[in-house]
């Protein structure tokens, strides 16, 4: 309970004497009433009314006295305006996007993010009206609405409860449409709302760290965003965000694990790090990373060859997630790999490097070799693991992984948004397996064009015009479109750069990054990382029927042969190494690891910092504190103790 100050000092020293007089009054007051009396014997208790003109007589019980002094005592307590504060909604409709992703999990505040997120949207929703109606979306890299719109608190708490914390990466792209959906005209509606839909306005509020990335085309329409940050500001947290392991450069015939730890906090850390194989731990490491940025460690493996590379940071932060990774060590066979060029030297010579050669057996043909049967025999019965198109395509897409330079995928599912000149290289995705390793920030491009991949894909370099570099999905196989040519057709027929790609040191490093993405992605033998949540298709010998799958924590899955030899398999929740059976025969292995720079850095945004659209999403107003005053229901109180007071005066009435 508060107090406001409503007078001043000497006011209140005034009306702190109303109480004294009162009761003087009743010392000094004469009391004489008519009373007929029979004997003079019954005098004596009429005349003692006669006393009260001493200071010192003691006073009397008298009820009147008693309301008069509770009337004064009610009025003072309502000048002081209490009151109570409280939080309310703003509005009777609300949405609320509750964040399920890894970085929820951090323990800056107790017992985690998670958890407190709850308990304040619990908190709400005890506070609601019975007009409110409140809806539930749970969302990661996927979106789920957990309760639809309801004015019931108590399937609110529980729908609340039963969110479940995930280690997938975020992306509020798959909720907003869901809560726009339901705040806009023409939206389905729920069995309490009647059939009719209508534009039926409405406040979402994001209960999140804020680890996502800006949404930029979409159109919030009727719906109001709330941003409510989740954690501490200063929390501190260190995370894997990048293992693999790849051959010796000095001795290629050895390998070697290399990590990728980056550091969200503001101080340097010095971080121990421990290698286990098969569970046993084979080196230890230590490495010094500065505040805000990222390093390296490098562990040579030896004659090591086989089995699952764990690397553990043995430091404690906030977030555990981030402290494992895992990595399938094996010696695949060079995948077949495919060039078809009309003469491309600085691609040719980043296939033939010694590392690329350990990598894939590259074979080159013209463009034209494209029209022959036994080309297209080859491409339609999977014969390549791999295959470049150089400013060309083929009439089908083959059964194959594809890399296209300067042009697009002849399926029709990729679409050009425009021509540009000189776009400027602003981002890209440092978490997909293809650009981990890739910096790809200050390299110089001419002429190129802007993508408009397909549902699904995943943009990888984004310009100042626009998309230049994606990966999308296709039955099975992946294809990867660069918008723009390492060699482009001059207007004498000859060949001029494009870029200046070729002559930096990531372009190597990202055609080896393509290499063993792409390669060996048909290989059994070799392991594939995904991140947690993500789809991969499984392969096996042909006759196989059903693969099984057992999961870090020991849960298996059946999957059985889906079109064209594929077992598509999906359920890679769990972080750890995953192994492929058939009859009780492991056949392959995978790994899950969370390899997210956004979500190792568990600093949550600050207010005002996330934009969706062209709107800045307000901050931590999610709810207001408002004020119950109490002042009011006193005065009441005072009135009626003045009416009493009259009744028990004009009546008579003693004690």
């Amino acid at each position: 309970m508060g107090f406001l100050q409503t007078l001043s000092w000497w006011q209140w020293t005034v009306l702190g004497l109303v109480p004294p007089a009162i009761v003087a009054l009743y010392f000094l007051k004469l009391k004489r009433y008519p009373l007929e009396v029979p004997s003079t014997y019954l005098w004596k208790k009429s005349i003692e009314d006669l006393h009260v003109n001493s200071l010192w007589q003691r006073i009397r019980t008298s009820l009147l006295l008693f309301l008069q002094l509770l009337f004064v005592a009610a009025l003072m307590i309502a000048l002081l305006r209490p009151h109570w504060l409280t939080e309310q909604a703003i509005d009777s409709r609300a949405i609320y996007l509750l964040d399920v992703s890894a970085s929820m999990r951090s323990t800056d505040v107790g017992p985690n993010r998670l958890r407190a997120a709850k308990d304040r949207i619990i908190k709400q929703i005890e506070q609601m009206n019975s007009s409110d109606k409140v809806m539930l979306i749970s969302f990661s890299d996927v979106a789920r609405v957990e309760q639809s719109y309801t004015s019931t608190r108590q399937l609110l708490i529980d729908a609340v409860e039963r969110v479940q914390p995930t280690d997938r990466s975020t992306s509020i792209d798959g909720a907003l449409p869901l809560a726009a959906g339901l705040a806009n005209a023409g939206r389905p509606m729920s069995d309490d709302e009647g059939a009719a839909a209508e534009s039926l306005p409405a406040t979402m509020y994001i209960f999140s760290d804020g680890r996502f990335r800006d949404v930029t085309n979409f159109s919030l329409g009727n719906l109001t965003p709330k941003y409510v940050p989740i954690g501490d500001p200063n929390c501190r947290n260190a995370g894997i965000v990048a293992f693999e392991v790849r051959r010796n450069e000095d001795r290629p015939g050895k390998l070697q694990a290399f990590a990728r730890i980056e550091n969200s906090a503001s101080e340097d850390l010095d971080l121990g790090l421990d290698l286990f194989l098969d569970g046993r731990r084979v080196d230890a490491s230590s490495v010094k990373v500065s505040k805000q940025n990222s390093a390296g460690a490098v562990f040579d493996l030896g004659d090591l060859d086989s089995g699952i590379l764990e690397i553990r940071i043995t430091n404690t932060d906030a977030l555990a997630a981030d402290n494992r990774a895992w990595a399938v060590l094996s010696n695949p066979r060079p995948a077949k790999v495919l060039l078809v060029t009309s003469g491309n030297e600085p691609l040719e010579r980043a296939l033939s490097t010694e590392k690329a050669a350990l990598l894939a057996d590259v074979s080159v043909v013209q463009p034209a070799e494209l029209l022959t049967d036994v080309h297209k025999r080859l491409a339609a019965s999977g014969a390549f693991d791999l295959i470049i198109y150089d400013n060309c395509k083929p009439a089908d897409m083959p059964q194959a992984d594809t890399f296209f330079l300067g042009q697009l995928p002849p399926d029709g599912r990729w679409k050009i948004d425009r021509e540009v000149v000189s776009p400027q290289i602003i981002d890209s995705d440092r978490n997909h397996p293809i650009m981990q390793w890739t910096d790809a920030s200050e390299i110089i491009i001419g002429d190129a064009i802007t993508l408009v991949p397909p549902v699904g894909a995943t943009r990888l370099l984004d310009s100042t015009k626009g998309a230049l570099l994606a990966i999308a999905p296709r039955d099975g196989f992946e294809d990867v479109v660069l918008g723009f040519s390492i060699l482009a057709p001059s207007k004498d027929g000859n060949q001029t750069l494009n870029t200046t790609w070729h002559i930096k040191p990531s372009f190597p490093t990202f055609i080896l990054d393509l290499l063993q993405y792409l390669g060996g992605h048909r290989q059994l033998a070799t392991g594939v990382n995904l991140q947690p949540g993500s789809a991969i298709d499984l392969r096996a010998d042909a006759g196989t029927k059903e693969l099984t799958v057992k999961s870090p924590s020991g849960k298996t899955t059946t999957v059985v042969r889906g079109p064209r030899n594929q077992f598509p398999f999906s359920a890679t929740g769990e972080l750890g190494p995953y192994e492929v059976r058939h009859q009780d025969q492991i056949v392959q292995r995978f790994t899950v690891n969370l390899f997210d720079a956004m979500e190792s850095d568990i600093r949550p945004r600050e207010e005002n910092a996330i934009q969706i659209a062209n709107t800045k999403v307000e901050g931590d107003r999610a709810w207001e504190t408002t004020r119950f005053d109490a002042w009011k229901y006193l005065l009441v109180l005072a009135l009626g103790l003045l009416l009493f007071e009259w009744y028990i005066y004009n009546r008579r009435v003693y004690l």
